[in-house]
């Protein structure tokens, strides 16, 4: 049985990170005194660095190639720019007596069920953080997960490689790997795929999480 509607809203503009930052903010106010339904904002980011709350200064290697934001989320440096999907989740986690560890292996749960529906065999690894692709010879980085709580609502969420500039990371060891492990969609030879993935993002989410999505036609 589906419990409750969570909103959703598919930004076809790039979006500044202080922007993404401040709107996250107001709406978790909204959500926390239930002015709002909880919301999921799909978008991608400039070119930039961000570094979370366990960031390390040695894994900034350029800090002179993009811009770089202190974040609140949780994790290290990653990079966000044209080509990755991010995922801000802005979730109630009383509503469903989830704690946070329930709630990220859920979203592992949501990221790697996606995957599969387009061929792609992920895992979650206990030695990293994130979603991989593993072989025989390699173990590469797909998606990155990095969250805050406040007030009991989640902010902040996931990226996930469909086909960015991978030379971008090189700038960073992101959250502490080797920029060389890490892949995407288009890197593995899905590219035909990648116009597809949102639906099967939103398709997913509403069976992992058991909840009903609804499009929102605009941002406010």
């Amino acid at each position: 049985m589906i419990e409750h509607e969570i909103e959703y809203f598919l930004d076809k503009k790039t979006i500044d990170y202080p922007d993404s930052i401040e709107f996250m903010e107001k709406k978790i106010e909204d959500i926390h005194k239930n002015n709002c339904k909880e919301f999921l904002w799909f978008l991608e980011h400039d070119n930039i660095y961000t570094a979370g709350t366990s960031a390390k200064k040695k894994d900034l290697i350029n800090s002179n190639k993009f811009k770089v934001y202190k974040s609140s989320r949780g994790g290290q440096y990653t990079y966000h720019g044209p080509g990755q999907r991010v995922v801000y989740l802005m979730l109630n986690l009383r509503k469903k007596g989830y704690d946070i560890r329930k709630f990220i292996s859920l979203i592992e749960e949501w990221i790697i069920k996606s995957l599969k529906d387009i061929d792609v065999n992920a895992v979650n690894d206990k030695n990293h953080v994130g979603i991989w692709i593993k072989d025989k010879k390699s173990l590469k980085k797909i998606s990155s997960i990095g969250l805050r709580v406040r007030k009991g609502i989640t902010f902040h969420g996931v990226s996930i490689n469909l086909n960015p500039n991978l030379e971008n990371f090189k700038g960073i060891n992101p959250c502490g790997n080797d920029p060389k492990d890490v892949t995407s969609l288009e890197e593995i030879g899905l590219k035909n795929k990648i116009k597809k993935f949102d639906q099967v993002l939103i398709k997913n989410f509403s069976t992992v999480f058991n909840v009903k999505l609804k499009s929102k036609k605009t941002l406010k």
